[in-house]
């Protein structure tokens, strides 16, 4: 398994040991940057984003650095499936997901 961030640090206070993580927009920019620093503390990660490529090839390389992190880009059932994976246990949640639209403020609608 990779040396983690934890043992850079004598007090254990750090650890993220055993917590689940829900991590939006986990494949790119500051998101995947949270993802991979939840990892290196011991965190079992659950990453989502719109893109599926983008989720296997970001879970592949955590996967062979040590990291126990998984993905889906399935939105609508999200939550459904992340208390699954956790069994109903969810400790952190990172809500990172965000869209840029180029709309002006008067031509948003309830659907955007």
């Amino acid at each position: 398994m990779a040396e983690t961030k934890l043992s850079c640090f004598k007090d254990k206070r750090w650890s993220l040991h055993g917590m689940t993580t829900l991590v939006t927009g986990g494949t790119r920019g500051i998101g995947l940057a949270i993802a991979k620093e939840l990892a290196e503390f011991g965190a079992v990660v659950h990453v989502c984003a719109r893109n599926q490529q983008d989720i296997d090839r970001c879970v592949e390389e955590w996967n062979k650095k040590g990291f126990r992190i998984t993905g889906s880009d399935q939105r609508e059932n999200l939550m459904k499936n992340v208390a699954s994976i956790f069994k109903g246990k969810l400790n952190i949640m990172i809500n990172n997901a965000g869209t840029a639209s180029t709309k002006s403020v008067l031509d948003y609608t309830e659907k955007m």
